[in-house]
């Protein structure tokens, strides 16, 4: 972030009781209740997330960590009081580490120890997904993902706040300016959203530089809108511009699959994916992204609905401005 992004807004901070009112400023809300509790990783999963996430951890907690990616049939055996004597930790930091690694408890992390371990036994062929092996022919890994697609469609739908989605369509619809933020996989839905609001002959622009993003952040305010998309509801490049947005007085939509994010202190509206599956080499980031498109695409619809009587002819003349691109000349 640039030294006169910083100077120009200050971002307001969390609610911590009451909180004065400043012109153009407004408290954040407090996080959502959290609707659905992500899934576990994949057994196969978790030497990457010991390789994703060691380098945040405490020393102890790596030494946790290194422990049950090395010999998790070894670990798999010892009690929660074993661990931390193997490791030289307390059992509280075995505790952390187990839910740093994605897992409600230490019972839950030693259950996926012995599925690795057994599969590591067996011979069978390592994992790419959580049902697909390195070694499944292409017709079973289509179908398989085909399944696998479906179910994290079906979810997000089921989970998906009408009230919150109505609200946020509201407020794009009615928007002088729209800015979309997202960053890596969460990038490419902000470009989908973006450029299907523009073909409608709205004002959207979507970010994926944290420094053109705070820059665009700073020039929005009431009557504007700000879209952050982040499975992780972490992501700083992208809650910084949203923060800066909120403060503003835009009004902010937070498109996550995790409702207790830090991300949902700067949305006035918060909508819900699906928890991803994660696995060695498709990580939530990516796997989220179908959930993410389906939000996307009931936003840009029910903006579409509301603004009808313009989004139509705006849509048949960016046809026929590119009419021919898309046939052969003679």
């Amino acid at each position: 972030m640039s030294d006169s992004v910083k100077e120009t807004f200050t971002a307001p901070e969390p609610r911590s009781g009451s909180t004065p009112h400043h012109p153009g400023r407004r408290p954040a809300r407090a996080p959502a209740a959290t609707a659905a509790t992500a899934l576990p990783p994949a057994p196969a999963a978790l030497a990457a997330k010991v390789r994703m996430l060691g380098p945040a951890m405490t020393r102890s907690m790596q030494r946790v960590a290194e422990a049950v990616a090395g010999d998790p049939a070894g670990c798999a055996a010892l009690t929660v009081t074993g661990l931390a004597e193997r490791t030289g930790t307390s059992e509280a930091t075995v505790v952390r580490a187990a839910r740093a690694l994605g897992y409600p408890g230490y019972r839950d992390l030693r259950l996926a120890l012995a599925g690795l371990a057994a599969q590591q036994e067996s011979g069978a062929a390592p994992a790419v997904t959580a049902d697909i092996a390195v070694d499944d022919p292409l017709p079973d890994v289509i179908a398989k993902l085909a399944r696998e697609e479906q179910q994290c469609l079906a979810d997000t739908a089921a989970g998906l706040d009408a009230t919150q989605l109505g609200a946020a369509v509201t407020a794009l619809a009615g928007a002088r300016r729209i800015d979309v933020y997202g960053i890596g996989a969460s990038n490419l839905v902000a470009q989908d959203l973006a450029q299907k609001l523009l073909r409608i002959g709205l004002s959207a622009h979507a970010h994926a530089d944290p420094h053109l993003a705070m820059t665009g952040a700073v020039q929005l305010r009431a009557g504007d809108a700000a879209v952050a998309i982040s499975h992780s509801g972490r992501t700083v490049d992208v809650i910084e511009p949203l923060r800066t947005a909120f403060g503003r007085g835009a009004t902010t939509v937070a498109v996550t699959g995790h409702p207790d994010g830090e991300i949902t202190q700067y949305a006035d509206h918060v909508l819900t994916t699906s928890p991803a599956r994660e696995s060695e080499l498709r990580p939530a980031a990516m796997s989220s992204r179908t959930s993410q498109l389906l939000v996307v695409d009931c936003l840009f619809i029910g903006v579409a609905q509301r603004t009808h009587d313009t989004a139509a002819p705006a849509l048949a003349a960016s046809y026929e401005a590119l009419a021919h691109r898309h046939n052969p000349r003679g």
